[in-house]
């Protein structure tokens, strides 16, 4: 009763009205202090979900020229990417990252709606994760995955992600990059922020976290005919070998242009939002002079039908 006089009232709000409403629905989302059982999480999520997507979808508030102008270079609906963020609900730790991974714009780009099934592939702490979640809603799945490889470096940070069914439609993988263990066609959209580059790195124990092609083929086997690959990653300079994946944790984009196309993928968008033609390209992305400013491509591959 209570959801359906929300969508009843919200249906009828300006769009400034609804855009007032965000924070508090943020806080639903979030709730940070764990007290509401399983079924009233469940039904808040559907409740958050339902006002970002109202939120996407009205007009006529104060800049919305500007916004759609800028929803047009990422190729998305950029307002239901900012509504998501600017929830005040997510981790202290996430929004502080906020300036220089530009998430609203990145979202918009990978083109993720309510109801998607989204595979985000070496989602690491869940930083995406928690802004899938409620644009997916309950009418759609995320599954984060992670290798096992990245269990010492990721510590507690996921098991406190989803700590107390915070994230009800997220479930987590662990598995190598080549064995995604979910079913044939199964998904909407596969994301890997910061990832391909890992293909060729090798954890101390010197085991490798997937074969190559053998993962784009898994990414080409669980989407569905039509779905996206989207890829974000650490720029190295044109012509560099793989390896640098290892040194320097980047990869010329190149490489990853022709693996999925080898996959069979095509290369349906390119945005610039996260490229630095000043950054140094000789240093590792975790050298101080580089860390959070490197430059940074966005890649979006489809699927043929």
């Amino acid at each position: 009763m209570v959801d359906t006089q929300v969508f009843l009232i919200v249906i009828h709000l300006r769009r400034r009205t609804v855009d007032a409403l965000l924070p508090g629905v943020a806080k639903l989302v979030a709730n940070p202090s764990g007290r509401e059982n399983s079924e009233m999480r469940i039904v808040q999520l559907l409740l958050a979900g339902g006002v970002l997507a109202l939120a996407a979808a009205c007009g006529g508030g104060k800049g919305d020229a500007a916004k759609k102008d800028e929803a047009a270079k990422v190729g998305g609906d950029l307002d239901l990417a900012a509504a998501a963020v600017a929830n005040n609900g997510r981790p202290a730790d996430d929004r502080a990252d906020d300036e220089n991974r530009k998430p609203a714009e990145v979202l918009a780009f990978t083109g993720i709606k309510p109801g998607d099934v989204v595979f985000e592939m070496e989602a690491g702490p869940g930083y995406y994760t928690e802004l899938i979640s409620p644009i997916v809603g309950l009418g759609g799945k995320v599954y984060m995955q992670n290798p096992a490889g990245f269990d010492s470096f990721l510590g507690d940070a996921v098991p406190n992600r989803l700590a107390d069914n915070r994230l009800p439609n997220v479930e987590y993988v662990k598995s190598n990059f080549d064995d995604l263990v979910v079913a044939d066609g199964e998904v909407d959209v596969v994301t890997w922020i910061l990832g391909p580059h890992e293909l060729y790195f090798l954890p101390p124990g010197g085991e490798s976290l997937g074969g190559v092609e053998e993962t784009y083929a898994e990414i080409m086997r669980i989407l569905e005919p039509g779905g996206y690959f989207v890829v974000l990653d650490h720029a190295a300079e044109s012509g560099a070998p793989e390896t640098t994946g290892n040194t320097l944790h980047r990869i010329d984009p190149a490489i990853v242009k022709g693996l999925a196309a080898d996959a069979g993928f095509v290369l349906v968008e390119e945005s610039d939002i996260l490229r630095n033609p000043d950054d140094k390209y000789d240093m590792g992305v975790f050298d101080p002079e580089v860390r959070r400013k490197t430059d940074r491509f966005l890649l979006k591959f489809q699927k043929p039908e």
